[in-house]
Protein backbone atom coordinates (compact mmCIF):
# COMPACT_ATOMS: atom_id res chain seq x y z
CA UNK A 1 0.00 0.00 0.00
CA UNK A 2 2.83 2.66 1.01
CA UNK A 3 4.56 1.80 -2.36
CA UNK A 4 1.56 2.15 -4.41
CA UNK A 5 1.04 5.22 -2.60
CA UNK A 6 4.44 6.36 -2.94
CA UNK A 7 4.54 5.77 -6.54
CA UNK A 8 0.96 7.73 -6.86
CA UNK A 9 2.83 11.34 -5.12
CA UNK A 10 5.80 10.75 -7.13
CA UNK A 11 3.65 10.57 -10.08
CA UNK A 12 1.54 13.76 -9.35
CA UNK A 13 4.56 15.78 -8.48
CA UNK A 14 6.16 15.21 -11.44
CA UNK A 15 2.83 15.89 -13.66
CA UNK A 16 2.42 19.13 -11.68
CA UNK A 17 6.55 19.98 -12.45
CA UNK A 18 6.09 19.01 -16.09
CA UNK A 19 2.69 20.75 -16.15
CA UNK A 20 3.87 24.22 -14.93
CA UNK A 21 7.01 24.19 -17.10
CA UNK A 22 4.83 23.52 -20.16
CA UNK A 23 2.46 26.48 -18.92
CA UNK A 24 5.61 28.94 -19.03
CA UNK A 25 8.17 27.82 -20.85
CA UNK A 26 8.13 25.88 -24.42
CA UNK A 27 10.07 22.96 -25.92
CA UNK A 28 10.85 21.72 -29.46
CA UNK A 29 9.92 18.63 -30.90
CA UNK A 30 11.17 18.02 -34.02
CA UNK A 31 10.77 20.48 -36.28
CA UNK A 32 8.08 21.58 -33.70
CA UNK A 33 7.94 23.87 -30.80
CA UNK A 34 5.04 24.17 -28.37
CA UNK A 35 3.60 27.50 -26.84
CA UNK A 36 2.98 27.81 -23.30
CA UNK A 37 -0.77 28.46 -21.86
CA UNK A 38 0.43 31.80 -20.94
CA UNK A 39 1.11 33.23 -24.10
CA UNK A 40 -1.53 30.91 -26.01
CA UNK A 41 -4.27 33.11 -24.31
CA UNK A 42 -5.54 35.51 -26.17
CA UNK A 43 -5.91 38.76 -24.63
CA UNK A 44 -8.65 41.41 -24.57
CA UNK A 45 -8.11 45.04 -25.85
CA UNK A 46 -8.06 46.44 -22.22
CA UNK A 47 -4.61 44.50 -22.13
CA UNK A 48 -2.91 44.49 -26.10
CA UNK A 49 -4.34 48.03 -26.38
CA UNK A 50 -6.19 49.13 -29.32
CA UNK A 51 -9.11 50.71 -30.38
CA UNK A 52 -13.00 49.61 -30.38
CA UNK A 53 -15.76 51.43 -31.54
CA UNK A 54 -20.07 50.91 -30.57
CA UNK A 55 -22.06 51.85 -33.72
CA UNK A 56 -25.45 52.03 -34.18
CA UNK A 57 -27.90 50.59 -37.15
CA UNK A 58 -30.81 52.29 -38.48
CA UNK A 59 -33.16 50.35 -39.36
CA UNK A 60 -34.28 51.47 -43.45
CA UNK A 61 -37.59 49.48 -43.75
CA UNK A 62 -36.02 47.27 -46.00
CA UNK A 63 -36.16 43.36 -45.75
CA UNK A 64 -36.35 41.96 -41.98
CA UNK A 65 -33.81 43.94 -39.46
CA UNK A 66 -32.92 40.73 -37.61
CA UNK A 67 -31.72 39.23 -41.13
CA UNK A 68 -29.98 42.40 -42.09
CA UNK A 69 -28.37 43.30 -38.60
CA UNK A 70 -26.84 39.52 -38.52
CA UNK A 71 -25.37 40.27 -42.09
CA UNK A 72 -24.10 43.06 -41.22
CA UNK A 73 -21.92 41.80 -38.46
CA UNK A 74 -21.06 39.24 -40.74
CA UNK A 75 -19.92 41.67 -44.06
CA UNK A 76 -17.98 43.68 -41.01
CA UNK A 77 -16.01 40.59 -40.04
CA UNK A 78 -15.56 39.78 -43.16
CA UNK A 79 -13.80 43.08 -44.16
CA UNK A 80 -11.60 42.68 -40.73
CA UNK A 81 -10.62 39.79 -41.19
CA UNK A 82 -9.99 40.34 -45.25
CA UNK A 83 -7.66 43.21 -43.64
CA UNK A 84 -5.29 41.03 -41.71
CA UNK A 85 -7.18 41.42 -37.95
CA UNK A 86 -8.03 37.87 -37.29
CA UNK A 87 -8.58 38.78 -34.01
CA UNK A 88 -10.94 41.44 -34.30
CA UNK A 89 -14.42 40.56 -32.58
CA UNK A 90 -17.93 42.01 -34.21
CA UNK A 91 -20.77 41.48 -31.54
CA UNK A 92 -24.05 42.81 -31.44
CA UNK A 93 -24.45 45.02 -28.13
CA UNK A 94 -28.18 45.71 -27.21
CA UNK A 95 -30.72 45.69 -29.69
CA UNK A 96 -29.45 47.65 -32.29
CA UNK A 97 -25.63 48.08 -32.02
CA UNK A 98 -22.33 46.71 -33.22
CA UNK A 99 -19.12 46.93 -30.75
CA UNK A 100 -15.90 46.58 -32.59
CA UNK A 101 -12.61 45.31 -30.92
CA UNK A 102 -9.56 45.75 -33.01
CA UNK A 103 -6.39 44.61 -31.04
CA UNK A 104 -3.19 45.76 -32.15
CA UNK A 105 -4.24 48.75 -34.37
CA UNK A 106 -1.62 50.96 -35.78
CA UNK A 107 -3.89 53.52 -37.77
CA UNK A 108 -7.26 53.19 -36.41
CA UNK A 109 -8.67 55.79 -38.68
CA UNK A 110 -8.14 53.94 -41.44
CA UNK A 111 -9.55 50.36 -39.93
CA UNK A 112 -12.68 52.34 -38.93
CA UNK A 113 -13.06 53.89 -42.82
CA UNK A 114 -13.57 50.45 -44.02
CA UNK A 115 -15.74 49.47 -41.42
CA UNK A 116 -18.34 52.24 -41.80
CA UNK A 117 -17.97 52.30 -45.67
CA UNK A 118 -21.28 51.10 -47.29
CA UNK A 119 -19.26 49.32 -50.76
CA UNK A 120 -22.83 49.81 -52.66
CA UNK A 121 -21.05 48.87 -56.26
CA UNK A 122 -23.30 49.44 -59.32
CA UNK A 123 -22.79 49.53 -62.97
CA UNK A 124 -24.59 52.23 -65.13
CA UNK A 125 -25.26 52.59 -68.54
CA UNK A 126 -24.76 56.68 -70.26
CA UNK A 127 -28.37 57.59 -68.78
CA UNK A 128 -27.31 56.50 -65.39
CA UNK A 129 -29.53 53.28 -65.24
CA UNK A 130 -28.01 50.52 -63.30
CA UNK A 131 -27.59 47.93 -65.58
CA UNK A 132 -25.86 45.53 -62.77
CA UNK A 133 -25.05 45.62 -58.96
CA UNK A 134 -21.94 44.00 -57.11
CA UNK A 135 -23.39 41.56 -55.38
CA UNK A 136 -22.68 39.13 -58.56
CA UNK A 137 -18.81 40.01 -57.86
CA UNK A 138 -17.27 36.43 -56.26
CA UNK A 139 -13.87 37.98 -56.03
CA UNK A 140 -11.63 41.31 -56.24
CA UNK A 141 -8.16 41.13 -55.89
CA UNK A 142 -5.53 44.48 -56.45
CA UNK A 143 -3.00 44.04 -59.16
CA UNK A 144 -0.50 45.44 -61.31
CA UNK A 145 -0.78 46.59 -64.78
CA UNK A 146 2.26 44.90 -66.16
CA UNK A 147 2.44 47.54 -69.13
CA UNK A 148 2.32 50.61 -67.01
CA UNK A 149 2.50 49.59 -63.57
CA UNK A 150 0.10 51.22 -62.06
CA UNK A 151 -2.77 49.53 -59.57
CA UNK A 152 -5.91 48.32 -60.66
CA UNK A 153 -8.64 46.28 -58.95
CA UNK A 154 -9.81 42.69 -61.09
CA UNK A 155 -12.78 41.40 -60.34
CA UNK A 156 -14.77 38.08 -61.32
CA UNK A 157 -18.49 37.56 -61.91
CA UNK A 158 -20.69 34.70 -60.92
CA UNK A 159 -22.93 33.13 -63.82
CA UNK A 160 -26.14 35.32 -63.01
CA UNK A 161 -23.34 38.73 -63.37
CA UNK A 162 -21.56 37.00 -66.02
CA UNK A 163 -24.61 36.60 -68.44
CA UNK A 164 -26.07 40.58 -67.29
CA UNK A 165 -22.21 41.82 -68.26
CA UNK A 166 -21.76 40.20 -71.19
CA UNK A 167 -25.24 41.75 -72.60
CA UNK A 168 -24.79 44.91 -71.26
CA UNK A 169 -21.36 45.15 -73.26
CA UNK A 170 -23.16 43.97 -76.52
CA UNK A 171 -25.88 46.37 -76.03
CA UNK A 172 -23.58 49.36 -75.40
CA UNK A 173 -21.01 48.98 -77.53
CA UNK A 174 -19.52 52.26 -78.74
CA UNK A 175 -21.08 53.80 -75.28
CA UNK A 176 -19.98 54.38 -71.68
CA UNK A 177 -20.40 52.11 -69.18
CA UNK A 178 -19.53 53.41 -65.55
CA UNK A 179 -18.62 51.98 -62.28
CA UNK A 180 -20.09 54.06 -59.18
CA UNK A 181 -19.01 53.02 -55.49
CA UNK A 182 -21.61 54.81 -53.36
CA UNK A 183 -22.62 57.49 -55.85
CA UNK A 184 -19.15 58.28 -56.29
CA UNK A 185 -17.78 57.56 -60.05
CA UNK A 186 -14.83 55.20 -59.71
CA UNK A 187 -14.31 55.12 -63.55
CA UNK A 188 -15.76 55.14 -66.68
CA UNK A 189 -14.92 53.13 -70.12
CA UNK A 190 -15.92 53.16 -73.59
CA UNK A 191 -17.05 49.24 -74.78
CA UNK A 192 -15.43 47.97 -77.43
CA UNK A 193 -16.71 44.43 -77.59
CA UNK A 194 -18.99 42.24 -75.97
CA UNK A 195 -16.94 40.91 -72.35
CA UNK A 196 -18.03 38.05 -71.38
CA UNK A 197 -15.21 36.10 -69.88
CA UNK A 198 -17.02 37.27 -66.50
CA UNK A 199 -14.01 38.87 -65.43
CA UNK A 200 -13.06 43.21 -65.38
CA UNK A 201 -11.31 45.68 -63.81
CA UNK A 202 -11.33 48.51 -61.91
CA UNK A 203 -8.38 51.22 -63.16
CA UNK A 204 -7.66 54.77 -61.30
CA UNK A 205 -5.42 56.40 -59.51
CA UNK A 206 -4.71 53.33 -56.86
CA UNK A 207 -1.57 52.65 -54.68
CA UNK A 208 -1.35 48.95 -53.44
CA UNK A 209 -2.73 49.86 -50.41
CA UNK A 210 -5.99 51.83 -51.79
CA UNK A 211 -6.53 49.02 -54.41
CA UNK A 212 -6.69 46.26 -51.64
CA UNK A 213 -8.64 48.35 -49.43
CA UNK A 214 -11.44 49.20 -52.43
CA UNK A 215 -10.97 45.21 -53.27
CA UNK A 216 -11.95 44.04 -49.77
CA UNK A 217 -14.92 46.28 -49.69
CA UNK A 218 -16.11 45.20 -53.02
CA UNK A 219 -15.82 41.76 -52.47
CA UNK A 220 -17.64 41.82 -49.27
CA UNK A 221 -20.73 43.64 -50.41
CA UNK A 222 -22.46 46.22 -49.01
CA UNK A 223 -24.04 46.98 -45.84
CA UNK A 224 -27.82 46.17 -45.35
CA UNK A 225 -28.35 48.50 -42.92
CA UNK A 226 -27.13 52.21 -42.30
CA UNK A 227 -24.43 52.10 -39.25
CA UNK A 228 -23.59 55.37 -37.25
CA UNK A 229 -20.50 55.31 -34.92
CA UNK A 230 -21.07 56.69 -31.35
CA UNK A 231 -18.41 55.54 -29.66
CA UNK A 232 -14.80 55.82 -30.69
CA UNK A 233 -11.78 54.37 -28.25
CA UNK A 234 -8.44 53.92 -28.14
CA UNK A 235 -6.41 51.72 -25.64
CA UNK A 236 -3.04 51.84 -24.74
CA UNK A 237 -1.31 49.12 -24.74
CA UNK A 238 1.22 50.62 -21.96
CA UNK A 239 -1.35 51.00 -19.64
CA UNK A 240 -2.77 47.33 -20.52
CA UNK A 241 0.76 45.61 -20.25
CA UNK A 242 1.19 47.58 -16.52
CA UNK A 243 -2.27 46.63 -15.53
CA UNK A 244 -1.73 43.16 -16.73
CA UNK A 245 1.40 42.65 -14.94
CA UNK A 246 0.29 44.32 -11.67
CA UNK A 247 -2.53 41.40 -11.91
CA UNK A 248 -0.77 38.84 -11.95
CA UNK A 249 1.59 39.73 -8.87
CA UNK A 250 -1.32 40.20 -7.07
CA UNK A 251 -2.50 37.24 -8.44
CA UNK A 252 0.76 35.18 -7.35
CA UNK A 253 0.72 36.99 -4.10
CA UNK A 254 -2.54 36.05 -3.35
CA UNK A 255 -2.62 32.40 -4.01
CA UNK A 256 0.63 31.84 -2.31
CA UNK A 257 -0.84 33.43 0.87
CA UNK A 258 -4.20 31.05 0.12
CA UNK A 259 -1.96 27.73 0.06
CA UNK A 260 0.20 29.17 3.52
CA UNK A 261 -3.50 29.59 5.27
CA UNK A 262 -4.44 26.39 4.55
CA UNK A 263 -1.29 24.76 5.63
CA UNK A 264 -1.59 25.96 8.61
CA UNK A 265 -5.00 25.84 9.44
CA UNK A 266 -5.22 22.01 7.84
CA UNK A 267 -1.80 20.45 8.28
CA UNK A 268 -2.05 17.44 5.74
CA UNK A 269 -4.99 18.31 4.35
CA UNK A 270 -4.13 22.08 3.48
CA UNK A 271 -0.72 20.59 1.96
CA UNK A 272 -3.49 18.27 -0.33
CA UNK A 273 -4.97 21.27 -1.09
CA UNK A 274 -2.21 22.83 -2.14
CA UNK A 275 -1.10 20.42 -4.39
CA UNK A 276 -4.61 20.20 -5.89
CA UNK A 277 -4.40 23.82 -6.10
CA UNK A 278 -1.32 23.77 -8.67
CA UNK A 279 -3.35 20.98 -10.67
CA UNK A 280 -6.01 23.14 -10.72
CA UNK A 281 -4.01 26.29 -11.72
CA UNK A 282 -2.26 24.77 -14.72
CA UNK A 283 -5.63 22.94 -16.08
CA UNK A 284 -7.34 25.96 -15.79
CA UNK A 285 -4.58 28.14 -18.30
CA UNK A 286 -4.70 25.48 -20.37
CA UNK A 287 -8.48 25.64 -20.79
CA UNK A 288 -7.93 29.43 -21.08
CA UNK A 289 -5.48 28.85 -23.68
CA UNK A 290 -7.37 26.22 -25.70
CA UNK A 291 -11.48 26.99 -25.60
CA UNK A 292 -12.55 28.38 -28.50
CA UNK A 293 -13.66 32.17 -28.09
CA UNK A 294 -11.49 32.85 -24.57
CA UNK A 295 -10.35 36.68 -24.33
CA UNK A 296 -8.19 37.44 -21.46
CA UNK A 297 -8.99 40.69 -19.80
CA UNK A 298 -9.07 42.44 -16.84
CA UNK A 299 -12.19 41.35 -15.67
CA UNK A 300 -11.68 37.71 -17.17
CA UNK A 301 -8.45 37.74 -14.76
CA UNK A 302 -11.04 38.88 -11.86
CA UNK A 303 -12.94 35.88 -12.70
CA UNK A 304 -9.67 33.23 -12.36
CA UNK A 305 -9.41 35.13 -9.48
CA UNK A 306 -12.60 34.22 -8.10
CA UNK A 307 -12.57 31.00 -9.04
CA UNK A 308 -9.73 30.24 -7.25
CA UNK A 309 -11.52 31.55 -4.00
CA UNK A 310 -14.45 29.08 -4.95
CA UNK A 311 -11.78 26.30 -5.41
CA UNK A 312 -10.53 27.35 -1.87
CA UNK A 313 -13.85 27.41 -0.57
CA UNK A 314 -14.75 24.16 -1.32
CA UNK A 315 -11.90 22.45 0.43
CA UNK A 316 -12.16 24.73 2.88
CA UNK A 317 -15.88 23.16 3.87
CA UNK A 318 -14.71 19.76 3.17
CA UNK A 319 -12.21 19.74 5.25
CA UNK A 320 -14.12 21.39 8.20
CA UNK A 321 -16.76 18.87 7.53
CA UNK A 322 -13.69 16.15 8.00
CA UNK A 323 -13.01 17.83 10.84
CA UNK A 324 -16.30 17.85 12.74
CA UNK A 325 -16.00 13.93 11.81
CA UNK A 326 -13.28 13.49 13.34
CA UNK A 327 -13.95 15.27 16.25
CA UNK A 328 -16.67 13.34 16.82
CA UNK A 329 -14.70 10.15 17.34
CA UNK A 330 -14.41 8.67 13.91
CA UNK A 331 -11.55 7.08 12.34
CA UNK A 332 -9.44 9.06 9.63
CA UNK A 333 -10.65 7.23 6.66
CA UNK A 334 -14.44 7.32 7.62
CA UNK A 335 -14.40 10.84 8.38
CA UNK A 336 -12.85 11.86 5.20
CA UNK A 337 -15.47 9.66 3.51
CA UNK A 338 -18.17 11.08 5.55
CA UNK A 339 -16.91 14.43 5.42
CA UNK A 340 -17.26 14.50 1.58
CA UNK A 341 -20.04 13.24 1.57
CA UNK A 342 -21.71 15.99 3.74
CA UNK A 343 -20.14 18.59 1.63
CA UNK A 344 -20.74 17.35 -1.07
CA UNK A 345 -24.17 18.69 -1.57
CA UNK A 346 -23.38 22.20 -0.35
CA UNK A 347 -20.59 22.78 -3.01
CA UNK A 348 -22.73 21.18 -6.02
CA UNK A 349 -25.26 23.72 -5.02
CA UNK A 350 -23.21 27.08 -4.92
CA UNK A 351 -20.49 25.91 -7.82
CA UNK A 352 -24.16 25.42 -10.34
CA UNK A 353 -25.19 28.54 -9.51
CA UNK A 354 -22.02 30.35 -10.02
CA UNK A 355 -21.91 28.40 -13.08
CA UNK A 356 -25.92 29.55 -14.24
CA UNK A 357 -24.47 33.45 -13.88
CA UNK A 358 -21.71 32.78 -16.02
CA UNK A 359 -23.80 30.99 -18.57
CA UNK A 360 -26.41 34.21 -18.40
CA UNK A 361 -23.66 37.11 -18.55
CA UNK A 362 -21.82 34.72 -21.36
CA UNK A 363 -25.10 34.70 -23.50
CA UNK A 364 -25.88 38.10 -23.09
CA UNK A 365 -22.63 40.22 -21.93
CA UNK A 366 -20.65 41.57 -24.74
CA UNK A 367 -16.63 42.31 -24.64
CA UNK A 368 -15.05 42.18 -21.03
CA UNK A 369 -18.17 40.85 -19.50
CA UNK A 370 -18.22 38.03 -21.67
CA UNK A 371 -14.43 37.22 -20.69
CA UNK A 372 -15.53 37.39 -17.40
CA UNK A 373 -18.30 35.09 -17.24
CA UNK A 374 -16.16 32.31 -19.37
CA UNK A 375 -12.83 32.61 -17.26
CA UNK A 376 -15.34 32.28 -13.93
CA UNK A 377 -17.48 29.44 -15.66
CA UNK A 378 -14.02 27.51 -16.87
CA UNK A 379 -12.25 27.94 -13.64
CA UNK A 380 -15.53 26.96 -11.55
CA UNK A 381 -16.05 23.65 -13.59
CA UNK A 382 -12.45 22.86 -12.73
CA UNK A 383 -12.14 24.02 -9.15
CA UNK A 384 -14.91 21.40 -8.65
CA UNK A 385 -13.16 19.18 -10.47
CA UNK A 386 -9.91 19.21 -8.48
CA UNK A 387 -11.68 19.51 -5.38
CA UNK A 388 -14.49 16.71 -5.36
CA UNK A 389 -11.95 14.40 -7.29
CA UNK A 390 -8.51 15.19 -6.88
CA UNK A 391 -8.57 16.20 -3.59
CA UNK A 392 -10.36 13.45 -2.19
CA UNK A 393 -7.33 11.09 -4.40
CA UNK A 394 -4.69 12.87 -3.10
CA UNK A 395 -6.04 12.64 0.79
CA UNK A 396 -6.39 8.73 -0.02
CA UNK A 397 -3.23 8.48 -1.29
CA UNK A 398 -1.74 9.80 2.54
CA UNK A 399 -3.72 7.23 4.18
CA UNK A 400 -1.56 4.81 2.10
CA UNK A 401 1.22 6.06 3.81
CA UNK A 402 -0.38 5.30 6.93
CA UNK A 403 -1.07 8.71 8.25
CA UNK A 404 -4.07 8.58 10.17
CA UNK A 405 -3.10 10.99 13.44
CA UNK A 406 -6.11 13.36 13.81
CA UNK A 407 -3.66 15.86 15.19
CA UNK A 408 -2.20 16.28 11.10
CA UNK A 409 -5.50 16.75 9.98
CA UNK A 410 -6.47 19.80 12.12
CA UNK A 411 -7.58 18.23 15.11
CA UNK A 412 -6.44 18.83 18.16
CA UNK A 413 -6.11 16.10 20.74
CA UNK A 414 -8.09 18.02 23.45
CA UNK A 415 -10.77 18.06 20.79
CA UNK A 416 -11.14 14.73 21.00
CA UNK A 417 -10.71 13.88 24.54
CA UNK A 418 -13.50 16.32 24.81
CA UNK A 419 -15.61 13.97 23.17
Amino acid sequence: MKLKSTISLIAVIVLIAVGAFFTVDSVSFGGYRTIPSVKAISQGLDLRGGVYAVYEAQDNGEGDFAKNFETTIGILTTRLTAQGYTEATVVRQGTNRIRVEIPDVDDPEQILNIIGTPAHLTFRDPDNNVIMEGDTIVSAEPMMNTQTGEYLVSFKLDSEGTKKFADATYNLIGKEISIYLDDNLQMSAVVQEAITGGEGSLTGDYTYDSARQLAILIQSGALPLDIEQIELRTVSATLGVNALDNAITAGVIGVLLVMLFMIIMYRLPGVVATLALMIYIIIDLFLLAHVPGVQLTLPGIAGIILSIGMAVDANVVIFERIKEELRSGKMTRPAINSGYQRAFSAILDSNITTIIAAVVLGIFGTGTIKSFAMTLGIGVVTSMFTAIVVTRWLLNTMLGFGITNKALYGVNKKEVEAK
